[in-house]
């Protein structure tokens, strides 16, 4: 039984959409096995039950109609200015969790949700909530381990041959060496209530571990060809 002094955590989920995609035209609203790409990361936000609200940041009244269209909040267009190619999604989100400061009820937690990740399973976004609210971290977000070890990778030179970033593991067995991890561009999740100067690959981050066949980025249109073909196999 909750007393008054209990405090029930407030949690808004925001999707940074913006309208420009060079690689892949109107990407974020692109259909995806029958809907748009975007409609996934709304629906799994609500079927998760974690979120007070759900809120897409776009510059675009194609995209906030599509939002809307699928049960999700736009309750303010983003400035030009943060909707460029050098604008990068942290930045989108912080300005939507600034605007919610300045009119609405503070929240204790934010997510911020890829567009573009139709793979996301529910159970990893609600075990990434519940290790960040029972942990002291800032954050914590979804990641997953490297193909190959990153200790045997080299570069082209601009002669056209090869170097080693790390050429004193040339002779080092794969199992050997110390495994390597990526964001896999699923989702991040705020402690709202702490400070930390910290960036989020830092230490206070809890790394969410997503197995490699259910992480794959939507640069190309060879990546979204990918996506479609594991969604296939995933989900039905």
């Amino acid at each position: 039984m909750k007393t008054n002094n209990e405090h029930k955590e407030r949690k808004i989920a925001v999707i940074p959409a913006r309208g420009g995609s060079k690689r892949i035209p109107k990407k974020n609203i692109k259909p995806f096995h029958g809907k748009p790409i975007i409609a996934y990361s709304i629906e799994n936000a609500k079927k998760s039950g974690l979120f007070d609200r759900i809120i897409v940041s776009t510059d675009s009244e194609e995209i906030a109609e599509v939002a809307r269209k699928y049960g999700a909040d736009v309750p303010f267009m983003r400035p030009k200015a943060l909707a460029d190619d050098h604008t990068g999604s942290g930045e989108a989100f912080v300005h939507a969790i600034d605007w919610v400061a300045k009119h609405e009820k503070p929240y204790d937690f934010a997510c911020m949700l890829y567009p573009t990740a139709p793979l996301l399973d529910i159970q990893t976004l609600i075990k990434g909530y519940e290790a960040l609210k029972t942990s002291d971290a800032a954050y914590a977000f979804s990641v997953t381990a490297m193909p190959f070890p990153i200790w045997r990778t080299f570069k082209i030179t601009s002669e056209g041959r090869c170097e080693m970033f790390f050429p004193e593991y040339y002779q080092a067995r794969s199992q050997d060496l110390e495994e390597a991890y990526q964001d896999a561009g699923q989702f991040y999740w705020y402690n709202l209530n702490k400070h930390s100067e910290e960036p989020m690959f830092g230490k206070d981050s809890i790394p969410i571990i997503l197995p490699r066949f259910r992480v794959q980025d939507i640069d190309t249109p060879e990546d979204w060809e990918l996506a479609e073909k594991m969604y296939e196999v995933l989900m039905h």
